[in-house]
């Protein structure tokens, strides 16, 4: 039997299944903003109608609470004479309990990503295979779910044809299109305008840092491999960097976080001219603390340097920190031809070593970018139609 209450001090409904269980619990005024009958909620949208807001009465409370055993339903007349029904199954999915929050966010927002070091590689890395992805659905969510919580996934098998990284982005949703087209190919080019189209050692970056919505997800496909000795890939997990800054040295993760850096791309790629400016920390913090995204490429920071000049030494000590760090923590190896590396852009520090480039000896990559908006959207859709949301 369900027992419906209030706590009028903190101003909640709650509703109790057992006693061996703790009451579900609601604010009153969310229960009224989320009312769902058809003058407050349209179901054709499923999003609520918005001219309750022209004047919407912040001093609601509730004037009557009961509960229909038989249509399992709360049901609640309100101080302005409204009536609200909400079902069982909509208020447990929605109940305000700590261990509910957290299940949301780990079930429907974003998978809780997993920081690694360099020694933990081999135990984090994991293959796919190309042709599966493209025809399994539950291939293509564990391929998604395993870059959102480990930053890092090898696809095998990729066939050496132009449209392979246009087939998987379309398997996502679709490729996230910059001033560089939508795919480019990475190989030595003299006179190149991007220093990752040099032969010459690439050191730890993220890409296109100068864009305020940076690309999410890097997808690079070898189609050529140097026989040389070097065009080795490097990758560290640049929030588990910054774990070991916030934990060793505060005073070097404040610094990071807080001074804001210019990043530049001034160049022309075809027959597009761009300056492309975006200012903002290399570690980036959302409003919990938790990492949002990290920014680093030297040859992208600009020379122009927005603070004060008494910020500038520090920044340029803490950041030497990080640059060793995120060294000491990168992991090596050599893709093949057909190999596809997937990672987070978002989070994930990458480069290569130098290689010799000749007629004869020759590495290409074609790389393109998939947003995390468009990745995360695909794999909540793919959760729901495999059954993973009960």
């Amino acid at each position: 039997m369900v027992q419906v209450s209030r706590d009028l001090q903190q101003e909640l409904v709650l509703l109790r299944v057992s006693m061996e269980q703790p009451a579900m619990q609601y604010p009153e005024i969310w229960l009224r903003d989320n009312c769902q009958c058809p003058k407050c909620y349209m179901q054709q949208t499923r999003s609520r109608l918005p001219h309750g807001w022209n004047n919407l009465d912040t001093a609601v409370h509730v004037q009557q609470l009961s509960w229909c055993v038989e249509r399992q339903m709360l049901q609640i007349v309100w101080s302005d004479g409204h009536h609200s029904d909400y079902t069982y199954s909509w208020l447990k999915e929605r109940d305000f309990s700590l261990e509910n929050r957290a299940r949301y966010l780990r079930d429907f927002y974003r998978p809780e990503p997993k920081h690694w070091c360099g020694q933990q590689f081999e135990g984090i890395q994991r293959e796919f295979q190309y042709q599966e992805l493209l025809s399994s659905d539950e291939a293509l969510l564990q391929w998604l779910h395993h870059l959102a919580v480990h930053g890092l996934a090898l696809v095998k098998q990729a066939p050496l044809e132009a449209d392979v990284l246009r087939n998987l982005c379309n398997r996502v949703g679709f490729m996230r299109r910059t001033t560089y087209g939508d795919e480019w190919s990475v190989r030595a080019q003299p006179g190149a305008s991007n220093y990752a189209y040099l032969a010459a050692p690439l050191p730890l970056h993220t890409d296109m840092p100068y864009f305020e919505y940076k690309p999410g997800v890097t997808l690079l496909h070898t189609l050529q491999q140097s026989d040389s000795p070097g065009g080795w890939n490097l990758i560290s997990d640049a929030f588990h960097v910054a774990d070991l800054l916030r934990q060793r040295h505060p005073s070097a993760f404040q610094v990071l976080s807080q001074t804001p850096v210019d990043w530049a791309d001034r160049g022309s790629d075809k027959d597009l001219t761009f300056h492309n400016i975006w200012r903002e920390p290399v570690i980036n913090l959302d409003a919990n603390g938790q990492y949002r995204r990290i920014n680093h490429s030297i040859p992208q920071r600009d020379s122009h340097f927005s603070v004060p000049p008494h910020q500038v030494r520090p920044w340029y000590e803490a950041m030497a920190l990080f640059v060793r760090l995120a060294n000491e923590q990168a992991c090596t190896f050599k893709t093949s031809p057909g190999d596809v590396l997937t990672f987070d852009n978002l989070r994930m520090v990458h480069g290569r070593t130098g290689y010799d480039d000749t007629d004869h000896n020759v590495r290409h990559i074609v790389g393109a970018f998939v947003d995390w908006d468009i990745a995360y959207s695909r794999w909540r859709v793919l959760r729901r139609s495999l059954g993973y949301y009960k």
